[in-house]
Formats: C-alpha cells, sequence, structure tokens
C-alpha cells in the first residue's frame, strides 16, 4: 500500500517515513502543497496524510485539487485544533482529522479505517426511497429528476445509514466513522449535519421517515417496505 505524506517539516516527514515503513507501507513525500498535487496524480497513492500550513497551496488547496478529479482517502495531520479548521477541511473533502502531537498506534488505527472498505446494504450500491434515488458507488443523488449535492461529510453519514437498513447505529459509532476516535463526544456535530441531510432527502425534514432518532441512543435508517423485503 502506498501512502504519499505531504508535509512542510523535513524531521515529520523523515520520522513519518521511517515510522510507516516499519509497518510495510510504501512512502511517497512531499514538502509542498504543489509537489503532493503533483505526485498524487503521477504516483495514484492508496491514501494521503496531510498537514494544513504547507507553502505552494495549503493543505485546504490540495484538498479541493485532489476532490475535483479522486476519491483517494486523505487523512488531515495538522497542529490546528480550531473547530473550524477541522469542519472545513472535512466539509472540503477530507475523510479524517488527527492533532499533532499523535501516538503511532492512533496514526496506524486511522490509516486501517480509512483504507477498510464499507459494505453496501444487500450488495446493492443504489438505494431508492420516497422520490430519492442515491447511487453510493457514483456518489449521485437524484431527487424528482434534479441531482441533489451532498458535502463529503454527508455522503458519509448516508453510507453508513443506508449501508445498515433497519439497524440502529449510536452516536458514537457514527462520530467515530466519520470524524475519528476523538470525536465521540462531539455530538453537535452529528446533530447538525444529520439535520442537513434530513433537509435534502426527508419529504418533510421536521417529521423524518427515513433518518430516524432513537432519543439518547443514535440513529436509524428505515426503508420503504418494498425495499426491505
Amino acid at each position: 500500500m502506498r501512502i504519499l505524506v505531504a508535509d512542510d517539516d523535513p524531521q515529520i516527514l523523515r520520522a513519518l517515513r521511517i515510522t510507516l515503513a516499519g509497518y510495510d507501507y510504501e512512502v511517497v513525500t512531499a514538502a509542498d502543497g504543489a509537489s503532493a498535487l503533483r505526485k498524487s496524480a503521477d504516483l495514484h497513492p492508496d491514501l494521503v496524510l496531510l498537514d494544513l500550513g504547507m507553502p505552494r497551496f495549503s493543505g485546504f488547496e490540495v484538498i479541493e485539487g485532489l476532490r475535483g478529479w479522486s476519491r483517494i482517502p486523505i487523512l488531515v495531520i495538522s497542529g490546528r485544533t480550531d473547530s473550524a479548521d477541522k469542519v472545513r477541511a472535512l466539509d472540503l473533502g477530507a475523510d479524517d482529522y488527527v492533532t499533532k502531537p499523535f501516538s503511532t498506534e492512533e496514526l496506524l488505527a486511522r490509516i486501517r479505517a480509512l483504507t477498510r472498505r464499507t459494505p453496501i446494504a444487500a450488495n446493492d450500491p443504489v438505494v431508492a426511497f420516497a422520490d430519492i434515488t442515491a447511487d453510493l458507488s457514483a456518489r449521485q443523488v437524484i431527487r424528482q429528476g434534479r441531482p441533489v449535492r451532498l458535502t463529503p461529510t454527508e455522503w458519509r453519514l448516508l453510507d453508513l445509514l443506508v449501508s445498515n437498513p433497519g439497524k440502529l447505529i449510536s452516536q458514537q459509532t457514527m462520530l467515530a466513522e466519520v470524524w475519528g476516535p476523538r470525536h465521540t463526544r462531539d455530538t453537535g456535530y452529528l446533530r447538525l449535519y444529520i439535520g442537513q441531510l434530513r433537509k435534502k432527502l426527508e419529504p418533510d425534514p421536521a417529521a423524518p421517515r427515513y433518518f430516524v432518532t432513537e432519543p439518547g441512543m443514535g440513529y436509524r435508517y428505515v426503508p420503504d417496505p418494498v425495499q426491505a423485503e
């Protein structure tokens, strides 16, 4: 498995190259944003570890650039602790965010989680409910014949829910899967994004039919009876 590590700190690049190579990962490094974009296009890594504060394109710009053509998993590794930076990175298309300093065990766990394939409900990448058709493989949602734009975070939540039809998914599980294990208490994130998802996909967002809340526990995707059969 090939990992691209993009950071302008040579000590961090060296430490991550040695550490990841010790776990049999092939490591490619980039010291600035322009190099990260170029090497991603040329080498097609399986995952990108990305710092935000880099010269010649910031990490935010690299995320935008990558998401213009690729769905490669992006794990942000940054010393920035401001929640606004985390939300911006995730909304632009990053898959996870870990704050420096971090342990080797946590980093490896995040890498394994991002490269683990998420099973699709009933092995079918297309899910239909109400007036919605969601193609999970193509990342496309159609509502009444018109495309609906979802943010990367909303896609991860939708994928997690519809891949487990009828099953209760706890708040902690959803937070860990979408935002990482350090965010299992950040229920405000979850309420915000579930609310946005309902506005885009529910016939009546104020009275959700498909993405229901189990008070104090979590959320559940309730498929139409015909689909459930």
